[in-house]
């Protein structure tokens, strides 16, 4: 067993919480006791994100792939894409009622919020970036590039002076699955939307199916997850030209053969909640990395954790879109907003 695989399987007792997560898979189960077993501390400095006496919590399941969840604060509830089963889910927080949101969704992927509260959606199945305005109609931002159609919008955050940036890898033109089968036309590249002109840039490009997206809290930095390189990484570029470009892209995190980050989130403090699996059950859940590219905790699951995000009241309830459920977890720190 290679050095560094070997001390992330003992660090912080996890080995036994990895022995008993095959007989998670069968049905799950919450912890019996504070604190929850599943949220491991794996460097010090993680320990004061830990609220000692919250449990995770399944908040729905039978889904066949969850997806893109976003919290709409303003109604007190939750929205989660189930892609193959083309629907956008709602759970709610006062009565934990879960119901269909929107069907159908034009398989949509990854959602988010504009600045003036509107629901940004990826949708695969349309190969388009859409707005639901706040009367309901739904506007389409960007479905082409350079006169070609997008490929499949995938993962989609909102920056402070009101852009819109996404990435557009292939999952949703390989089949019939999660979109319709299509021959890309485009490269696979990250785009940013301008609110003022509507004109599409590319900002990255190069990147193996981009995925996942999160700014830094200042927004000085954009973080982008390319799923299709071997083994999948996290790049990290500068904002340049006004915040309008990206500049000096290099590899923050390598998962080597750690699994696969999918979609990932940034607290107040700069660390980066990364949803994580495959590989084997033992890498199914949550990495937390800090500022420097550090792994400091983890939160393990029965299933692999595609995306999440931040919301309750105070933005400090972590909910995990997880392939066939969706959790939650109340930690001790904040989501930054435009995730």
């Amino acid at each position: 067993m290679p050095q560094n695989r070997r001390e992330f399987l003992t660090a912080a007792g996890a080995i036994a919480a990895l022995a008993a997560l095959p007989r998670m898979m069968a049905q799950w189960q919450p912890s019996p006791r504070y604190p929850d077993w599943r949220v491991k501390v794996l460097d010090a400095s993680f320990g004061k994100y830990c609220q000692g006496t919250a449990k995770i919590e399944q908040l729905a399941t039978g889904l066949r792939w969850a997806e893109g969840p976003v919290w709409i604060g303003d109604g007190h509830y939750l929205l989660w894409s189930d892609i193959p089963n083309n629907r956008i889910m709602r759970w709610d927080e006062a009565t934990g009622a879960v119901s269909v949101f929107r069907q159908p969704s034009d398989y949509a992927n990854g959602n988010t919020r504009d600045r003036e509260g509107r629901l940004l959606s990826c949708q695969q199945g349309t190969r388009s970036v859409t707005r639901t305005e706040h009367d309901g109609t739904i506007t389409v931002l960007a479905d082409r590039y350079d006169g070609k159609p997008l490929n499949s919008p995938n993962d989609i955050v909102c920056k402070s002076d009101g852009s819109v940036w996404f990435s557009d890898p292939t999952f949703g033109i390989g089949g019939f699955y999660e979109g319709r089968k299509a021959v890309p036309e485009l490269p696979t590249n990250v785009y940013r939307w301008d609110p003022k002109s509507g004109k599409l840039t590319v900002v990255a490009a190069g990147i193996r199916n981009p995925n996942g997206l999160a700014f830094s809290p200042d927004e000085s930095i954009l973080y982008i997850i390319e799923s299709g390189a071997k083994p999948s990484v996290i790049h990290a570029y500068d904002l340049a030209d006004g915040g309008t470009a990206l500049a000096n892209g290099r590899i923050f995190i390598t998962a080597e053969e750690h699994g696969t980050p999918d979609g990932m989130r940034i607290d107040v403090d700069g660390n980066l909640w990364c949803g994580w699996g495959m590989g084997d059950d033992a890498l199914d859940g949550v990495k937390i990395y800090n500022p420097d590219g550090k792994r400091i905790g983890a939160i393990f699951l029965p299933e692999r954790c595609a995306n999440l995000c931040f919301g309750g009241t105070y933005r400090n309830r972590l909910f995990m879109a997880s392939s066939t459920s969706l959790y939650s977890l109340f930690v001790n720190t904040q989501g930054v907003a435009g995730g």
